[in-house]
């Protein structure tokens, strides 16, 4: 069975996790949106937020389930006490660009609180890695 992953940091196509953890299993990569709020922690990576707004990355559709659970691992996500998490996994909706709906995939979220403990700093336009210099 398949895995859809929605990314929007470090595991997106181009960035370092992804060649670690998604290279080679990917079937399907496909721009798009989430809704939330993105923002860059102090930690040099970004959380999303389940505020309101949108957060763009893409939607891979994985080979296998069998690698959600590395994928967990390296998110410091442990499904068996998710509220000791930094990050949880939560089913959500996922987007086109032009906002039409696309599916639903697994998305790593993180709490308001937790965000403010590593100095987010929102990201108004929805994207990380930003373009400006520092982040």
């Amino acid at each position: 069975m398949v895995l859809p992953l929605f990314v929007y940091g470090t595991l997106k196509p181009g960035q370092w996790a992804f060649d670690q953890f998604c290279q080679g299993q990917v079937i399907t990569m496909i721009p798009a949106l989430t809704q939330g709020r993105l923002y860059h922690l102090s930690l040099g990576y970004p959380a999303l937020s389940l505020e309101a707004g949108w957060v763009q990355g893409v939607l891979l559709i994985l080979a296998s389930q069998e690698h959600l659970a590395a994928i967990d691992s390296f998110e410091e996500y442990d499904p068996q006490c998710p509220d000791q998490s930094p990050y949880q996994r939560r089913w959500q909706p996922v987007y086109r660009l032009d906002r039409s709906p696309l599916s639903q995939a697994w998305v790593y979220t993180m709490a308001s609180d937790r965000i403010q403990r590593f100095n987010g700093e929102w990201l108004p336009a929805g994207i990380w890695p930003q373009t400006r210099e520092g982040i």
